[in-house]
C-alpha cells in the first residue's frame, strides 16, 4: 500500500492528510456502506486557513464520528475526539453499586491480579468482575481462583463495562474455558488503497490452557459497554464447551486498530483490519447474548442485579 503524499502542515493539508489516511486505511466503509467521498466534500468546504487550531479539531473530530466507531479517535495535545453513540443510546444495563453491595462483591471480595472475586448465592455460584482487558493476570492468579470457586456449580465472569484492552489477555482468559484448540474467528488486512483491497481470511485460533481448563458451567456477562477486547473474549467464548452469554448485545468494536500522524502531529486512530466470528460474519456492530436479559428498576431498587441472578439460574437449571 503506497504511503500517502507529503503535505504541508496548513489546515487545507491536515484536512486532505486525514482524508487520505480514512480513504485508504480505514476497513469499514464498503462494509458500512458508509461515501467517504460524498462526506469529505461536505467537511472540505468548511475549513479554511482562518478556523482556529481548536475549531479545526472539532470540525475534524466531528467528520471521523461519520463513521460511527469507537476505535476512531483524533488525537491532539488539547483534546482527543471519541464517538460515544455505540452505547450512550442504549441502557447502561450494569451498576457498579450493585455488584459491590453485599449480595455479590461486597466489601470483603478478594482480588488476583485485575479479576475481583467472591462466592455468591450462598457460596454455590463463582463470581468474577473484570473491567478492563488492560489490567492483566497471571496463571497462577486464575489458579487461585479456580481453587477457590471448586466446590461451586458454577462460575460468572462479569465484562459488563469492560472497555476493552489487549487481545493477549483475551486469548488468555478464554483458554481456561477450552479443552482443545479451537479456531473461534478470522481476520483479514488491507491489501492496497481500495476500500475492499483485503487479504484472505486468517484463523484465529484460542488455544486450551495445558494445566488450567474449568470444565463446569461458565457464564459470561454482557452489555454495550463491552468492547473490543472485550467483544473479542466474548467471541471466543461462544464456542466455549460450557459457556453461556447473558445479558445485552456487546458494543463491537472489531476492527483491530492502527495509528498515522497527520503533519501538524496529531494523530488519528482508525479502524485498520476487521475481525469475524467463527461462521465469518463481522463484529464490528456487537455480538448477541445466548440469553437476553435487562437490569429491572423493580430489581435494582432491591438492591438485585437482574442480569446476575438470571445468570444464577442458568447455572442453576438442571
Amino acid at each position: 500500500m503506497d504511503e500517502p503524499p507529503v503535505l504541508p502542515n496548513t489546515n487545507a493539508g491536515n484536512f486532505e492528510a486525514l482524508r487520505t489516511i480514512i480513504d485508504t486505511k480505514y476497513c469499514y466503509l464498503d462494509y458500512k456502506k458508509i461515501n467517504w467521498d460524498s462526506i469529505s466534500t461536505v467537511y472540505r468546504k468548511q475549513v479554511s486557513e482562518s478556523l482556529t487550531e481548536l475549531a479545526f479539531f472539532d470540525l475534524m473530530g466531528k467528520m471521523l464520528g461519520e463513521l460511527k466507531d469507537g476505535h476512531v479517535n483524533l488525537y491532539s495535545s488539547f483534546d482527543r475526539s471519541r464517538y460515544w453513540k455505540w452505547y450512550t443510546d442504549y441502557p447502561a444495563n450494569f451498576s457498579e453499586e450493585l455488584i459491590k453491595s453485599p449480595k455479590y462483591l461486597g466489601d470483603n471480595y478478594r482480588i488476583a491480579g485485575g479479576l475481583h472475586y467472591a462466592r455468591i448465592a450462598n457460596d454455590s455460584v463463582g463470581y468474577i468482575y473484570y473491567e478492563s482487558f488492560s489490567n492483566s493476570f497471571s496463571d497462577t492468579n486464575m489458579r487461585y481462583v479456580m481453587t477457590y470457586f471448586k466446590d461451586c456449580k458454577g462460575l460468572i465472569i462479569d465484562v459488563r463495562d469492560n472497555g476493552g484492552g489487549d487481545l493477549s489477555t483475551s486469548e488468555q482468559l478464554a483458554s481456561y474455558f477450552f479443552t482443545e484448540e479451537t479456531v473461534t474467528g478470522y481476520m483479514s488486512h488491507k491489501t492496497g488503497n481500495g476500500h475492499s483491497d483485503f487479504s484472505e481470511l486468517v484463523e484465529i485460533k484460542t488455544p486450551a490452557h495445558k494445566t488450567l481448563q474449568w470444565q463446569r458451567p461458565v457464564v459470561v456477562l454482557t452489555n454495550r459497554m463491552s468492547y473490543s477486547a472485550t467483544n473479542d473474549f466474548v467471541n471466543r467464548m461462544k464456542l466455549a464447551p460450557h459457556a453461556i452469554i447473558v445479558g445485552d448485545k456487546t458494543g463491537g468494536g472489531g476492527g483491530l486498530p492502527l495509528s498515522s500522524e497527520l503533519p501538524n502531529g496529531w494523530l488519528v486512530r482508525f479502524s485498520a483490519s476487521p475481525m469475524f466470528n467463527s461462521n465469518k460474519q463481522h463484529t464490528e456492530w456487537g455480538i448477541d447474548p445466548d440469553v437476553q436479559d435487562s437490569i429491572k428498576k423493580s430489581d435494582e431498587i432491591k438492591g438485585i442485579d437482574t442480569i446476575i441472578e438470571r445468570a444464577v439460574k442458568v447455572i442453576k437449571a438442571p
